[in-house]
């Protein structure tokens, strides 16, 4: 038996996913997380730090790390990479002025080493908000379309009223399961 099949072996006893949501701050990481945990979103403070729920959802333990977006702890972010299955990442979709940041961001979060086998999924949040961008946009400024290394998917949402966030986890937990539970 191979390390590869041993480890999937390992993961299908487990049924237990490391996901990371990163992003800028303030794009909504942690009301997402609330939100589709059925917590209350109205007394969220930025995260200073990083924030880990374990949840329950479609059969799967699901371990999700939420790390704060602020220019201060970006260089922090690496140390929640290793073992990461799937990574969500945050965008503003009304805050224009930073898209540039936060392809910046992507652009070097897709070229680590310890994020290569994650599946990248891209939250285009507040689209509830006038001005936003539609997450077609977004694809386009992030150039989404160039990434070859992950397996991706963008899905505009709102972490205030929910909207797609299902939709987005159940995307992500089925390509993440048909990468690492399959049964050779």
């Amino acid at each position: 038996m191979g390390l590869l099949t041993i480890l999937k072996k390992m993961k299908q006893k487990e049924k237990e996913m490391r996901l990371l949501m990163l992003g800028l701050d303030n794009a909504g990481k942690t009301t997402i997380l609330k939100k589709f945990n059925g917590e209350d979103i109205n007394t969220i403070s930025p995260t200073l730090g990083f924030n880990i729920k374990t949840l329950e959802h479609k059969g799967f333990k699901l371990n999700v790390w939420d790390v704060g977006g602020q220019k201060s702890l970006r260089s922090y972010w690496r140390n929640y990479f290793e073992s990461t299955d799937g990574l969500i990442w945050v965008v503003d979709s009304a805050d224009k002025r930073r898209l540039m940041d936060c392809r910046n961001e992507l652009d070097g979060l897709l070229l680590e080493e310890r994020l290569a086998g994650a599946t990248l999924l891209v939250f285009a949040n507040k689209q509830d908000l006038p001005g936003a961008f539609p997450a077609e946009e977004i694809r386009k400024t992030l150039r989404l379309d160039e990434i070859k290394t992950h397996h991706w998917m963008i899905i505009g949402c709102s972490a205030v009223t929910g909207e797609n966030l299902l939709y987005g986890i159940d995307w992500l937990i089925d390509d993440i399961a048909s990468r690492i539970f399959t049964m050779d």
